[in-house]
């Protein structure tokens, strides 16, 4: 019998593929056939298109093929009727591109910018089914890509070409100004929209404050606010590595510096843990949702808060 799992659609399995759009529709459908196999099949999935017609409607919007089958007076829906805006944040800086190299034993692997991108043009693909705005905006040490939230489908191929782009460079020493682009962003987000931040929130420790500053812009902005904290757990949470030497580069600085793993992993595996406990307690103060997403499993772990978080904000 199928389960659940069978359905999902891993980014190892994806990663083969160069079309975004059409791996965001693979994703987005896998996910939706296994969400039917799962206890959280009670979500709506099915995507509205038109309306029930109130008396006062304009009578030029009524879907008269509609009508005929169905005896119905139904609306089709506009840009300016959409049910929910829609602002997607995604961190382009070089940390992103980790890890660079093939997977284990020659396997196909995923970085951290392509998952984040694929999980991006798949919320966009369920944005579009129904008929919310989205707006897409990059950045890593400016804001280098902003764009109003829409709902059109030149919009959706603009911002899909725009992801395409992101995903067929890679640009080494590119840093990242995580809170003074966020603050930027806040600035230009005219109305109360649901924010969704792809990032590895990899920023100089000393700088987290200020982050946090820019995170509760958002939501002194009234925006409902989802935190994606995108990471390859096995190494850089857990420091997963071979027991022989390295050389560790910076992807954002250059800087190297060779060492065995054994003799900082214990150090390092503290660090990181310190600094994950802070993204969650500062995340929860301000009422963002933080959420993990290991780059090694499926996208379920990003629909389905979206999900969830829609939900609860209504239709």
């Amino acid at each position: 019998m199928a389960t659940r799992q069978d359905y999902l659609v891993s980014p190892q399995q994806l990663s083969q593929f160069d079309n975004i759009e059409l791996l965001a529709k693979q994703v987005v459908e896998g996910f939706i056939i296994g969400l039917h196999k799962s206890p959280f099949h009670g979500f709506s999935v099915e995507f509205a298109e038109h309306r029930l017609y109130n008396p006062g409607d304009s009578i030029r919007n009524i879907d008269w093929k509609v009508y005929a089958r169905t005896d119905k007076m139904f609306i089709k829906r506009f840009e300016e009727e959409t049910n929910l805006r829609c602002r997607i944040i995604l961190d382009v800086s070089s940390s992103m591109y980790f890890p660079e190299d093939a997977g284990e034993k020659g396997q196909p692997t995923v970085n951290k910018l392509r998952f984040s991108s694929i999980c991006a043009a798949s919320l966009m693909h369920m944005l579009k089914k129904q008929r919310d705005a989205v707006g897409l905006s990059i950045f890593s040490d400016d804001v280098h890509f902003h764009t109003k939230a829409k709902s059109t489908t030149v919009h959706h191929n603009i911002i899909n070409a725009r992801l395409q782009q992101e995903l067929d460079q890679k640009t080494r020493n590119k840093t990242t100004a995580a809170a003074r682009c966020i603050h930027q962003i806040a600035d230009n987000i005219p109305k109360r929209s649901l924010v969704v931040i792809f990032s590895d929130m990899f920023e100089n420790a000393e700088k987290a404050d200020s982050i946090f500053s820019a995170l509760q812009h958002l939501k002194y902005n009234k925006h409902e606010v989802i935190l994606f904290h995108v990471v390859d757990e096995k190494h850089e949470l857990n420091f997963e590595f071979e027991n022989r030497p390295y050389v560790f580069i910076d992807m954002e600085s250059g800087e190297q510096v060779r060492l065995h793993p054994s003799q900082v992993k214990e150090y390092y595996q503290k660090q990181m843990k310190k600094l994950v406990a802070g993204l969650k307690l500062k995340c929860g103060q301000y009422h963002i949702d933080f959420v993990a997403a290991d780059i090694n499993q499926d996208f379920s772990q990003v629909l389905l808060p979206y999900l969830m978080k829609r939900s609860k904000m209504g239709r």
